[in-house]
């Protein structure tokens, strides 16, 4: 029996290191900024970039798992992801962390990501299959819910570094014992159409980028823009963010339509769109998007919350996002048990409704004393929905794409768990902070400051950063404002912080009502 979960055990361990690097960062981002000599922003543009070059590649990488072999695949990948992060874990300023984390780690997880749903899928059968996926859905949310616990511990007690050389340390030993993982024989003839990587690559990262810019640019009208010979390009006066945007969208519908002209022809297409035919996976893979899009949008915003604006450490932010991991963990366990009771869909709206009740509750405790209790309700609820969802999604998901197509399934549910990460953290941690910017402005506005004051902060504030308080403070001192001037702005500055976030949350519950729709699919068969 030891020897038969064996395969499952190498697998989950790794899945919980490509998971917990999704989480482990986000409530150290003072710390890791400091020590990067950076700030809040150039910390979203890392966590945001890791996230989306793994949503831009895991197709291709679960393509050259069928080239290569998926045990081989998995190799190759751990190597690379070993080497990234231990290059994180060294990283001397941001763009090493962005070479080492952002991309090296990236691509090493979109070669592990796929190959370990597809080897699961060939090691087991029937209802042990079933078990295993259970396991890594269950595995994937314990990791995205001790990512915060053991981020904040090391950061506060060691240092943050530690953590990635720690999974450098990990992903050797699991390639000591993957030769115990059974393969199947590589698929002859198997190719990889390089225009379709181009076009994914393409899309998604413009899309993104475009997302990750809006907080500087603006979304329609320009509020600052990149220049050309000392000319703003900002075409018939439109911000680029919107140019991007719509850009980026075409891109993946080129992408689109050449899988489909491939998979026509009989060519190997980078991804067959002919399982997109089937309203279960189209289902599942939506509310999988949802899913991710909500953690790494909360992943963000709460440790902003908690460590600008509060003022706590890297430890005590992990204690107050625990209730959310302890949730996610239980329901996580409860979810794949009720499945022998309730149908998929039943439990999975029973997930997105428990989000929805959470985000609402976690809006309510936002201010500047912190609600413990309402705050730790709130953040409860948040994680028993999220692990009713990942106690679900990964087995539906693979179900609907069958055996064969096990592979495919692996890099399509990859490639949308990141892309909802990706989203999750650009779009939401840009609207925070146009929010915040514009709260501080308009709020300066009304105040008894002097005109000067007033001008000086609406013509800077495009450049605003996240800051504490006494950052604030200080700031405004050096600028030649009086004590009381200071004080003053920092009382609006912090209001500001406070509204943007509850703005942002705002949103977040907003995502998760739009996705009610896309979870009717869902199978609503009782298990028999």
């Amino acid at each position: 029996m030891k020897k038969k979960w064996l395969v499952i055990i190498i697998l989950a361990f790794a899945q919980f290191v490509m998971v917990l690097d999704s989480t482990v960062m986000n409530v150290s981002l003072s710390t890791v900024a400091s020590d990067l000599h950076t700030d809040i922003t150039g910390m979203q543009v890392a966590i945001t970039f890791y996230t989306l070059t793994m949503a831009a590649f895991m197709l291709t990488g679960g393509k050259l798992g069928d080239i290569w072999g998926r045990r081989r695949a998995f190799k190759i990948g751990a190597v690379v992801y070993g080497l990234g992060s231990l290059m994180t874990g060294l990283a001397p300023n941001l763009t090493i962390l962005l070479l080492g984390w952002s991309l090296i780690e990236g691509l090493g997880a979109v070669l592990v990501i796929p190959a370990i749903a597809a080897l699961a899928a060939v090691n087991y059968k029937g209802r042990d299959r079933v078990i295993a996926f259970a396991i890594i859905g269950g595995i994937s949310g314990a990791a995205a819910a001790a990512g915060p616990l053991i981020g904040g511990f090391m950061t506060t007690y060691f240092s943050w570094r530690y953590v990635f050389i720690g999974e450098t340390i990990i992903m050797a030993i699991i390639l000591l014992v993957t030769n115990k993982i059974a393969d199947e024989k590589v698929r002859d003839k198997q190719t990889i159409d390089v225009p379709s990587v181009l076009l994914s690559v393409a899309g998604m990262g413009i899309l993104v980028y475009g997302l990750l810019q809006s907080k500087v640019w603006g979304w329609v009208k320009p509020i600052s823009s990149p220049e050309f010979n000392g000319v703003p390009i900002t075409p018939f006066g439109i911000s680029l963010v919107a140019y991007m945007i719509l850009t980026g969208i075409i891109i993946l519908w080129t992408f689109y339509r050449r899988q489909k002209m491939l998979e026509a022809q009989g060519k190997v297409a980078l991804l067959k769109v002919s399982l997109f035919a089937s309203p279960v996976l189209r289902s599942g893979l939506a509310v999988l998007l949802f899913q991710y899009f909500t953690i790494a949008a909360l992943f963000f915003v709460m440790p902003v919350y908690l460590q600008v604006v509060l003022g706590f450490d890297a430890l005590q932010t992990g204690i107050k996002i625990l209730p959310l991991s302890v949730g996610l963990i239980l329901f996580s366990i409860s979810g794949a048990r009720l499945v022998t009771m309730f149908s998929a869909r039943k439990i999975v709206r029973l997930g997105q409704i428990c989000l929805i009740l959470g985000g609402l509750v976690l809006m309510s405790s936002i201010n500047e004393q912190l609600e413990g209790f309402i705050f730790g309700t709130g953040m409860f609820i948040l994680g028993a929905g999220l692990g009713f969802l990942a106690s679900q999604l990964g087995n539906v998901n693979m179900s609907a794409v069958g055996d064969k197509n096990s592979a495919e399934g692996g890099g399509l549910q990859g490639t949308f768990q990141n892309l909802g990460s990706s989203l999750g953290t650009a779009l939401i941690g840009s609207l925070f902070i146009t929010s915040l910017t514009t709260g501080f402005v308009s709020s300066i506005d009304q105040t008894t400051l002097p005109s000067n004051v007033k001008d000086y902060i609406s013509t800077n504030a495009k450049s605003l950063q996240v800051i504490s308080a006494p950052q604030a403070e200080a700031y405004a001192m050096s600028k030649g404002a009086t004590q009381s001037e200071a004080d003053e702005i920092v009382d609006v500055y912090t209001n500001a912080q406070i509204d943007g976030i509850r703005q942002a949350l705002f949103y977040i519950v907003a995502f998760c009502v739009l996705s009610l729709l896309f979870s009717r699919n869902i199978p609503n068969a009782k298990p028999k």
